[in-house]
């Protein structure tokens, strides 16, 4: 079983690729979960806040969660910005097993302009501190398997990142 991480900034792609790649597995015929950190925080980790401490927290429950899925014979797609080495490298420590890790490489100019979710726009106003990679910090990744650009389309992104995964997974 495979575990799939996709991060990035706001805006990167990370949940309109999870949700795809997910689908394709299901597909396939593959049991498949898929993880998405909006989602998560409206349950089981509503109770953190996006201090370092609370994103290092929220990044390692997930992991364990991955893990637990993965022993059980399920594929885990997952899509958590994870904006240090650090915790990257937690991700890597817990989940042992067939571990992908993506770097969807966006431009901040690009991720703004998508704004998905109107993040960008409140950063403007003043009514989001502490944004990553604007005035939180997102540290450049050192160690992905994996480093996609999404400025291309999202059937390009898909086709490529789909052609890596079955190279891996062959």
């Amino acid at each position: 079983m495979s575990s799939i991480w996709l991060t990035g900034l706001s805006g990167a792609g990370k949940t309109t690729l999870g949700i795809l790649l997910s689908q394709w597995f299901k597909d396939n015929g593959k049991s498949v979960v898929f993880l998405d950190g909006d989602e998560l925080r409206m349950g089981i980790n509503k109770d953190l806040g996006f201090s370092e401490n609370d994103r290092l927290e929220n990044v390692r429950r997930v992991a364990e969660i991955n893990q637990l899925l993965q022993k059980n014979n399920i594929d885990v797609i997952n899509c958590f910005i994870a904006p240090t080495n650090s915790m990257r490298k937690l991700i890597r420590s817990i989940v042992t097993d067939d571990l992908i890790m993506i770097f969807l490489n966006t431009s901040i100019e690009t991720c703004r302009a998508r704004d998905p979710k109107g993040l960008y726009k409140k950063v403007a106003a003043g009514k989001i501190t502490n944004f990553t990679g604007i005035s939180g910090i997102f540290e450049p990744f050192l160690d992905a398997d994996l480093i996609l650009s999404t400025e291309q389309s999202v059937d390009s992104s898909l086709s490529e990142l789909k052609q890596f995964i079955i190279g891996r997974l062959d």
